[in-house]
């Protein structure tokens, strides 16, 4: 999604698409399986549109969600990589060295044993493989929607934002690879270094050269904005026309399980209110202010789910539980993170400035 807020914003600051993002999700839930029941030969003759393991629709949908946000990444901003880097320390800490493994962890812990009784172990490394993918991707979207919420240093999550892109060009398949090694899922290399090329790699770079045109023609960086609110409703239709699809395929599983979105909901919930904590509680003991200590916990706790629904697309398929299990990842997130942002203006008398 973009990281510009609708027009239509509600109290608070937060866009009205992004306040019920989770309604939207279900809702495109409830009709992407209506759909995989009524035309199932629709469904069919979309997921056989590949190229190199790459769905086209879906590449093309989420092709529209990530590219508006990639035009908002500002690389000059790195400059200030010095201010507080305290913030900036914990959120790389958490987000690269402490967040992948736990989640994986975590993923091992309930589908190969506590859940074991209700799935399968093919099942099982797909739920596994999908966690991973989500636990690997730190947010560089709506973090902005969470740090705006709490007052944040809006410059400052900026910088958080651009150097975790830049680590995740290089970071991000050979943690997700190493992971899923240890896990015991097969890695195919090829189609992980492509999925991060095409949905990293290519649309930062083409989301920089918008943004240097862009300023370069208006002369200021308000032009940058308006852009990426134009696109606002093609991003939106692409992550809805995702879920619909993802669901589509995914319809026969659910139906016959209906409790297996508890079940991928569960370790994500862990997982969410978990990192938060740790990130949050060493903010506070570093004395960290908090108009940088709360986005940086919240960053590290979001998720960057567009990358992770592409890539376990990509490396499972469209009806694999390592899609479904990202999906869920989206439809959890908001819930969670508008209860972590409560969390943390209830709180943030206990932290300087």
């Amino acid at each position: 999604m973009s990281t510009q807020e609708q027009t239509t914003t509600a109290p608070g600051g937060i866009g009205t698409f992004e306040k019920y993002l989770s309604i939207w999700v279900a809702l495109a839930i409830i009709v992407g399986i209506g759909l995989g029941q009524v035309m199932p030969g629709l469904v069919q003759f979309l997921a056989q549109l590949e190229v190199a393991k790459v769905n086209l629709p879906v590449a093309i949908l989420i092709w529209a969600m990530v590219y508006p946000m990639m035009v908002s990444v500002d690389f000059s901003s790195i400059k200030d990589v010095t201010k507080e880097p305290k913030g900036l320390a914990i959120t790389l800490v958490v987000n690269w060295l402490i967040k992948p493994f736990t989640m994986a962890l975590l993923g091992v812990v309930f589908f190969k044993y506590i859940f074991a009784a209700f799935i399968t172990p093919a099942e099982a490394d797909g739920y596994i493989a999908g966690l991973i993918l989500l636990g690997a991707a730190p947010c560089t979207a709506m973090v902005f929607v969470w740090s705006h919420l709490t007052k944040g240093d809006a410059n400052y999550t900026l910088v958080q934002v651009s150097v975790n892109d830049l680590i995740m060009i290089f970071a991000y398949a050979p943690i997700v690879a190493v992971l899923l090694g240890v896990t015991n899922i097969p890695v195919p290399w090829d189609t992980l270094m492509l999925s991060v090329v095409l949905y990293v790699l290519v649309p930062l770079v083409a989301g920089y050269l918008t943004r240097k045109a862009l300023i370069a023609r208006a002369h200021n960086v308000t032009a940058v904005d308006a852009f990426t609110a134009k696109l606002k409703p093609a991003s939106i239709a692409g992550l809805l026309a995702t879920v619909v699809l993802l669901f589509g395929f995914q319809g026969e599983i659910i139906l016959a399980n209906p409790l297996l979105i508890l079940l991928i909901a569960i370790p994500l919930l862990l997982q969410s209110y978990g990192i938060f904590a740790v990130a949050y509680l060493a903010a506070w003991k570093m004395k960290v202010p908090f108009r940088i200590a709360a986005p940086c916990a919240l960053i590290g706790t979001s998720n960057f789910f567009e990358l992770a629904v592409a890539v376990a697309i990509g490396l499972f398929g469209l009806n694999s539980g390592a899609a479904l299990a990202t999906v869920v990842g989206v439809l959890v997130e908001v819930p969670v993170m508008l209860s972590l942002v409560a969390l943390a203006n209830r709180t943030k008398q206990h932290f300087p400035g």
